[in-house]
C-alpha cells in the first residue's frame, strides 16, 4: 500500500469516525430531549395539557443541565432528583418576579396552613420582602421573637450565618422554622445598625381576636372606657372568635357602659380577604362596597358587606402601623372611605395584590397573585401603604417592647373616642 493510499484510507477512516461521533452524540441528545427514561428514571405525565398556551416548548436544554449537573458536580450526595425537580418548578414559578407568587413543597405547603390555623413552631414573626429584602412584616404576640426584641420593619441579613440574599419566603420561613427547644441565629438590619439575636424556637399559638376595655392612662376611678378589639390576623378562627368578642362589646354599648370602639390592626399581616369582609360587615350597611378586585384573567369583582352588621352605630378608631398589611389594609381604608372610622398611627405596610392559594398534586401547592385589590375610594396602595390621619409613632428605647404606658397611638385613639 503506498502512501497515498494510506492517506487517503486514513483520512475516510477518520471522516467516519466524526460522523459516528457526531451521530451518536445527535443521537444521544434525541434522546435527551425526548425521553429520560433509563435505568435512573422513568417520566410520567411528560405531555402538557391541551390548555397551556405554549405549545413548542423544547426541554433538550432542560436535560441536558440536568444530565451535566449528574456527571461534573463534585458532590454526588446533594444530586438529589426530587430536589432538583422542586427546584426547576420554583425557577419557574420565580421568573415571574412577584414575590407574592410562589411554589411550595409537600412541607412548606403544610406549614402554610398551620400559619393560618394559628399553631407552628418558630420564632413567631410573620416576614415579608420589600425591595427584594427580607422584612418583618410584624412579630406576634407575646412571640419568641417579641421576647428577643425584634420590631416590625427589622430586615434579616443573614439566617445563622447564611445570607439572604435572593431568597424567597418559603425559603427563608423553612430556614428560620424548627422544633421547639432548637435555636436560629438571625441577623437583623434596623436602620443602620446590624446586630445579631439568638433565639430559641417554641410552639406558636396565635389568637386571632384579643379584647379588652380600656380607659385613658392615669385614671383611677369611675373611668369612661372603650372596648379595644385587637385582631392579630385574618385566618382560619377569625370569624368566630370576632363573633364572640362583638357579642360582649354590642351588650356593653347597649348597656352605655363604653363610649366607642378601637380596632387594632397593628402588626397584623393580613390573611383570609374573606374575614376582613366578614369584619368590615360589622360596621357597615348591607351592600355597601368593601373592596374592588380587578384582575386579568377573569371578571372585576366588588365585596360588599354581606349582612346585616351588630355594631353599625358605634364610634370606631383604627390603629395602623408599618406591619399592618393585605387583608389589615383592605379593612382599614375601607372603614376610612366609607367614612365609618377614623385612622391613627403610621403609614401601612402597602401589599395591595390577592393570591389564591392553590393545593396541588402530592400535597404540594403555589401562592399565585391573580389580580389587586382597590379601595373604595379608588386608591391601589400597593407599595405606597395607607397614611392615617392622625400621625403618631410609637417611640421605644433599644430593646423594649411595648407597654400600655409607653403605647401613644392607642392612647391617642381612646382619646378621640373619650373626650
Amino acid at each position: 500500500m503506498n502512501k497515498g493510499k494510506v492517506t487517503n484510507w486514513l483520512l475516510v477512516l477518520s471522516l467516519a469516525v466524526l460522523l459516528f461521533g457526531s451521530g451518536f452524540k445527535l443521537g444521544e441528545f434525541k434522546a435527551l430531549e425526548n425521553s429520560r427514561s433509563g435505568s435512573s428514571y422513568s417520566l410520567r405525565n411528560a405531555t402538557p395539557p391541551p390548555n397551556i398556551k405554549s405549545k413548542e416548548v423544547d426541554f433538550g436544554l432542560f436535560w441536558e443541565t440536568w444530565d451535566k449537573v449528574e456527571q461534573k458536580f463534585i458532590d454526588k450526595k446533594k444530586v438529589d432528583p426530587q430536589k432538583m425537580f422542586y427546584g426547576a418548578i420554583k425557577g419557574l414559578v420565580s421568573s415571574l418576579e412577584d414575590p407574592y407568587t410562589f411554589f411550595l413543597t409537600p412541607d412548606e405547603n403544610k406549614d402554610s396552613k398551620a400559619d393560618l390555623e394559628g399553631k407552628f413552631e418558630g420564632i413567631g414573626a410573620q416576614l415579608g420582602l420589600k425591595s427584594g429584602r427580607v422584612v418583618v412584616i410584624a412579630p406576634l404576640k407575646n412571640s419568641p421573637a417579641v421576647q428577643a426584641g425584634i420590631q416590625a420593619g427589622d430586615y434579616i441579613v443573614k439566617v445563622d450565618g447564611q445570607s439572604t440574599k435572593n431568597w424567597t419566603l418559603p425559603q427563608t420561613v423553612s430556614k428560620i422554622r424548627g422544633k421547639k427547644g432548637t435555636t436560629v441565629k438571625l441577623t437583623l438590619l434596623r436602620g443602620e445598625k446590624e446586630f445579631d439575636v439568638t433565639i430559641t424556637r417554641e410552639q406558636i399559638l396565635v389568637d386571632s381576636i384579643d379584647l379588652s376595655f380600656e380607659g385613658k392612662k392615669g385614671c383611677k376611678s369611675n373611668c369612661e372606657q372603650v372596648a379595644v378589639l385587637k385582631i392579630n390576623q385574618f385566618g382560619e378562627n377569625t370569624n368566630n372568635e370576632w363573633d364572640r368578642a362583638v357579642d360582649q362589646v354590642k351588650l356593653r354599648w347597649g348597656e352605655g357602659k363604653i363610649k366607642g370602639l378601637v380596632v387594632d390592626l397593628r402588626d397584623n399581616p393580613g390573611g383570609f380577604l374573606e374575614s376582613s369582609v366578614h369584619v368590615a360587615s360589622e360596621f357597615l350597611p348591607e351592600g355597601k362596597l368593601v373592596v374592588k378586585q380587578e384582575s386579568s384573567v377573569s371578571e372585576n369583582r366588588e365585596y360588599v358587606a354581606t349582612r346585616q352588621g351588630k355594631l353599625l352605630d358605634i364610634p370606631v378608631v383604627v390603629i395602623i402601623n408599618k406591619g399592618s398589611a393585605s387583608a389589615s389594609e383592605i379593612l382599614a381604608g375601607a372603614l376610612r372611605d366609607q367614612k365609618r372610622a377614623q385612622l391613627v398611627g403610621e403609614k401601612s405596610f402597602g401589599k395591595g395584590s390577592v393570591q389564591e392559594a392553590l393545593d396541588l398534586s402530592r400535597g404540594a401547592g403555589l401562592h399565585v397573585t391573580i389580580a389587586k385589590w382597590i379601595l373604595p375610594g379608588g386608591a391601589w396602595i400597593n407599595g405606597k401603604g395607607i397614611e392615617p390621619e392622625t400621625k403618631v409613632e410609637n417611640k421605644l428605647k433599644e430593646g423594649n417592647t411595648i407597654t400600655r404606658e409607653d403605647d401613644l397611638q392607642l392612647e391617642t385613639a381612646i382619646g378621640k373616642l373619650i373626650k
